[in-house]
């Protein structure tokens, strides 16, 4: 059931008091028939039942939300929520982040509502086709789900309201792959209440965690933790008190499915038990102010055993508690100083305060080291933000300050995302729209977090100083500084100094005193020295000893380094917060406590009243009934929906058209691309064709469209709308789907013939490439046995032809030559003789004159006058003369001059004729005998 009111167009008080007795009457209707789940605009109404409705949350129908075609025509439930955040991740028209926002006050059931979507993810996003990758996601989505009893276990706790209330917020991020299944996911916490592991107000409990071993432990774990029956604690209040959360099986159960092996648990068990036992040491004050104060004897043995469990020298963590060390002076002089019993006690709750936070962050780490992705395996994902709900409580410190400013920023972030962004968005979209007026708590943020002065500036400015506080004084300079803020009061009749501030969901008394210190929260540096020096492997892994590790107490030099405060530690994280969400897509879920007692079928109508005023769901039913929720950019939308002209006749300009061209003026867009115009007009003009479609033939005067805008840059729609275009889109896509698959078989038919016809084709092209192959390498062995052949006659040849040179050699030099020789024949002979290495040194030298030089020099070298070199012919064939015996073949062209005893076997023939020659290569053969005695 959706609750909507329509016709109204300014918000008056007198329909406001109608619109808000409607809702509730509407809720107390639905909460009295066990329909706990209400939709109220964009945002969901969760009743808490107090008691347990098992078939609300079955698989079977998380199933039925997850295969719905529409699950908005369902039921409202938790589900809904869930399955609209996966569709949109899945195929939104501008895919963005998706974040879930459960807010309420603390017992309203926030943390039952963060599980059920956590299961709704685990079930709906697993859907892998292997066998292996199905037990990836199972083992993924099962420790996903593991990390809330443990993180339930060490931070929740049994206060007046609630009896699993969250000390401690939390941004839980499912991570998603490309096909939409969870991958992982990381969790990020916020402002734990460590206080309470020290302190509890009057009815509340500890940490489920210590009851959960306090009852389930078994006989040896009881002797090795000494934790014997009946064993009563200071830190301990209430153990009688039984609760559906101490399940101490569950808890070691989902920590072992979490990597955290049997050993590591009693580890950690054994710490905490160590913590109990170091709660119960009292001291007794000293009477002189030089002696450490003593503990008392009931304690003695306490300390022996929390010592024992931590893993310390029992000495030194009573001398530890007992004294404080100082540095002074420009040497850094140390000096101990014994602390009174205030400090010792303080002391000792801030060393069980700092194991504690330690060991809850190493539990985050750890969890998120089980089941965090890869980043390069997840490309989007869906927050869950749970995170403690509004509270006033008759003693409210820093915790409640920081918790309800938390409060007051997702209230502003739901204001700025929904009510203003709607109006602001409207108005610049040029959009006809009666304002509607709202519960704004900017100014009440400006007193908290304000710039320059705000309380959150004036608590750190007094942690700055470094000097005692006084509760009086800075509830003085609160109302001195902020006296102009609308939201600051004062209660005049309250005898403990504090201040009041007037939040979203009403007005909360804080106490000034021991604001400061718990902003400050300081950690002596020597008990990190202290716990650095124990024995225990847990301890050590969370105090490692790094000597750079300074801690706020050491000064560096004379200058203080700026403190880094409980305050702006969580206002930083709060904002890193603000920004995940505001780039996300946000969903709301408002927890409504029916009753402040817990109990079923109770429906108190103050107490829901004064909660749905607070949440400002009344100004949401309004705007959702008058407004368009949907709203989608111009060129989104025509990506998205162009292929919707195909529904469109294409007689529909013609008078029988559905929509005549004149027929939509206030669909006319104002875009500022003229290409999107005619492109919208046309999709517009599908939608009689969507209505007709959709409607049954009774329901004709229903058949026309709800209103559509075209703003200047987005396109206005209601949820109908959407769904009426999603339809359509879904329409054209299955006749799409259609022809494709029935073009596939045809063409899937017509290849498998034209294969069968190319296999015949194909094995004879394979045939007759086989064949020429075959050829080609018969044909290339007998070419290169060709070529060996005739290169082996060309080389026999050639040798057959020196040798035969060197037979007609050696026959002319046995020749008798003539007798008698001339006086020129004389000469010549002394000057080759003489001068022939000269000749063949200057003629073969690779580096010098060219050729036609060359000659020259030769005959330079031998005397010959400058004439034709074919008229002389000279020829020697005596025996018995020493030198040149022989000169065969008349010189032309290029000379080359071969010794006998020349490397080659054969005299070498010029590889390059020379331009000069006509006949070929000519030889002079010199062969050098011994010499005659001219």
């Amino acid at each position: 059931m959706c609750v909507c009111v329509c016709g109204l167009s300014i918000f008056e008080p007198e329909f406001a008091k109608g619109i808000s007795a409607s809702v509730l009457r509407c809720l107390q209707a639905r909460y009295m028939a066990d329909t706990f789940y209400t939709n109220a605009g964009c945002t969901l109404v969760a009743l808490n039942p107090f008691k347990p409705v098992p078939q609300l949350y079955s698989p079977e129908l998380m199933r039925e939300y997850h295969a719905a075609p529409q699950p908005q025509k369902l039921k409202p439930h938790v589900f809904t929520v869930g399955e609209q955040t996966y569709r949109n991740v899945k195929s939104l028209i501008e895919p963005v982040n998706q974040s879930i926002v459960v807010s309420g006050e603390s017992g309203a059931g926030k943390t039952w509502t963060s599980r059920c979507l956590m299961k709704f993810y685990a079930v709906v996003a697993a859907s892998p086709t292997s066998w292996e990758s199905h037990k990836i996601a199972e083992r993924i989505e099962q420790r996903i789900l593991n990390s809330n009893p443990v993180m339930e276990a060490f931070g929740n706790a049994c206060t007046l309201r609630n009896n699993n209330s969250s000390r401690f917020g939390k941004f839980i991020q499912l991570q998603l792959n490309r096909a939409q299944q969870l991958v992982g996911a990381t969790v990020q916490t916020y402002l734990l209440e460590k206080t309470r592991v020290v302190c509890q107000a009057f009815s509340e409990r500890n940490f489920h965690i210590f009851y959960q071993i306090c009852k389930g432990a078994s006989e040896d774990e009881r002797l090795q933790w000494h934790l014997p029956e009946g064993a009563a604690f200071s830190w301990l209040p209430n153990p009688e008190r039984s609760l559906e959360e101490d399940c101490f099986e569950v808890t070691r159960e989902a920590m072992l499915h979490l990597g955290i092996d049997t050993p590591t648990q009693s580890n950690i068990f054994k710490v905490l038990a160590g913590l109990l036992h170091l709660g119960n040491i009292q001291f007794a004050a000293s009477e002189d102010e030089a002696q450490p104060c003593q503990p008392m004897d009931d304690a003695k043995c306490s300390v022996r055993t929390a010592a024992s469990l931590l893993g310390l020298q029992e000495d030194v963590l009573l001398k530890t508690v007992q004294i404080r060390t100082i540095r002074a002076g420009r040497q850094q002089q140390v000096f101990q100083k014994p602390c009174p019993r205030a400090e010792c006690d303080t002391r000792r709750d801030c060393l069980a305060k700092l194991i504690y936070a330690r060991l809850f962050d190493w539990l985050v780490s750890v969890i998120n080291s089980s089941i965090c992705a890869d980043t390069n395996s997840w490309t989007t994902f869906i927050g869950l933000l749970d995170v403690y709900g509004f509270e006033s409580f008759p003693n409210n410190s820093l915790e409640q300050l920081c918790i309800n400013y938390a409060n007051e920023k997702l209230q502003q972030h739901f204001v700025a995302h929904y009510l203003r962004a709607q109006q602001e968005e409207y108005a610049a979209e040029d959009l006809e729209w009666s304002f509607i007026s709202y519960q704004d708590n900017q100014p009440c943020l400006d007193l908290i977090e304000g710039s320059p002065i705000s309380i959150c500036s004036l608590i750190n400015e007094e942690c700055r100083l470094n000097r005692p506080s006084s509760a009086a004084q800075l509830q003085t300079r609160i109302e001195t500084a902020l006296a102009g803020s609308p939201c600051l009061g004062h209660n005049k009749l309250s005898r403990e100094p504090s201040f009041i501030v007037v939040h979203y969901a009403g007005p909360v008394r804080y106490h000034t005193g021991g604001l400061v210190e718990k902003n400050k929260d300081p950690i002596p540096p020597e008990l990190t020295g202290l716990l650095q020096q124990s024995q225990d492997p847990l301890l050590l892994g969370l105090f490692p000893t790094n000597p750079k590790e300074k801690t706020q107490e050491e000064p560096s030099g004379q200058s203080r380094a700026p403190v880094l405060t409980v305050v702006s530690k969580f206002k930083a994280s709060l904002e890193q917060l603000l920004q995940v969400l505001h780039s996300t897509t946000p969903h709301y879920i408002r927890c409504i406590k029916p009753n402040s007692q817990g109990q079923a079928q109770t429906f108190v109508q103050e107490e829901v009243l004064s909660q749905l005023e607070a949440c400002g769901l009344v100004e949401t039913i309004h705007i959702s009934a008058a407004g368009f929720p949907i709203r989608v950019s111009h060129q989104n939308f025509v990506e998205r929906y162009k292929l919707l002209r195909r529904l469109r006749p294409r007689t529909s300009s013609g008078p029988h058209g559905p929509y005549p061209a004149k027929g939509l003026p206030e669909w006319c867009p104002h875009a500022k691309e003229a290409t999107l115009e005619p492109l919208l007009h046309d999709i517009l003009h599908t939608l009689p064709v969507l209505t007709q479609t959709k409607a049954t033939p009774g329901d004709l005067a229903e058949a026309m469209p709800t209103p559509v805008h075209c703003g200047r840059t987005k396109v206005f729609m209601a949820d109908s709308m959407l769904e009426l275009l999603e339809c359509g889109r879904a329409q054209v896509l299955e006749q799409c789907a259609r022809c494709i698959q029935s073009g596939w078989r045809r063409h899937r038919q017509r290849k498998q013939e034209r294969q069968r016809q190319a296999a015949i084709l194909i094995q004879a092209a394979i045939r007759s490439w086989l064949t020429r192959k075959r050829i080609q390498r018969l044909h290339a062995a007998a070419t290169v046995i060709k070529r060996t052949w005739q290169k082996w006659r060309i080389r026999m040849a050639c040798l057959a032809a020196e040798e035969l040179d060197d037979v007609e050699e050696k026959h002319l030099s046995q020749a008798p030559g003539s007798l008698s020789t001339s006086p020129l024949q004389t000469k010549l002979l002394e000057a080759v003789i003489r001068l022939w290495p000269l000749g063949l040194v200057l003629t073969n030298t690779a580096m010098g004159v060219g050729s036609f030089q060359r000659k020259l020099v030769v005959w330079a070298c031998l005397q010959l006058p400058r004439g034709s070199p074919s008229s002389y012919t000279v020829q020697t064939a005596q025996q018995d003369q020493a030198g040149v015996t022989s000169i065969r073949a008349m010189p032309q062209g290029s000379i080359k001059f071969h010794c006998k005893k020349s490397p080659l076997r054969y005299a070498d023939i010029c590889p390059e004729p020379s331009p000069y020659s006509v006949t070929g290569f000519n030889q002079i053969l010199l062969e050098r005998h011994r010499l005659i005695h001219m």
